[in-house]
């Protein structure tokens, strides 16, 4: 992914999501769907809306992607193609295909740490 000159800038200046000042943020409220300036979402009233990264374009027209990279500010996995958050991962465990947004932090690390080989 090519983080604009702005985006590295913000990686640069907050280590997570939570140092974004609250005036700053915009927020995903996964109830209504929306992204929202303020916590509570004031469409719905969902008291919990998800700070929203912002390197985050929510805009992915991608399908699938053969490979995942993640978010330098906020360590989501992200679409290599558009930097866009809102992927399922999947990967093969014992043989099985399986959504990795249910994993421990742990199992989540190690699939990152996983090294990706290309057989030509």
């Amino acid at each position: 992914m090519n983080w604009t000159k702005e985006q590295r800038a913000l990686v640069e200046k907050y280590s997570c999501k939570e140092e974004i000042p609250e005036n700053d943020r915009k927020y995903k409220c996964h109830t209504c769907h929306l992204i929202v300036d303020e916590s509570p979402c004031p469409v719905c009233g969902d008291v919990n809306p998800e700070i929203m990264c912002p390197l985050d374009n929510c805009d992915c027209s991608h399908e699938i992607a053969a490979t995942i990279e993640y978010c330098p500010l906020c360590g989501e996995p992200v679409c290599p193609e558009c930097g866009c958050h809102d992927v399922v991962q999947i990967s093969r465990v014992t043989g099985y295909l399986q959504d990795v947004s249910g994993w421990n932090a742990g199992k989540k690390q190690e699939l990152k740490d996983r090294r990706r080989y290309s057989v030509t």
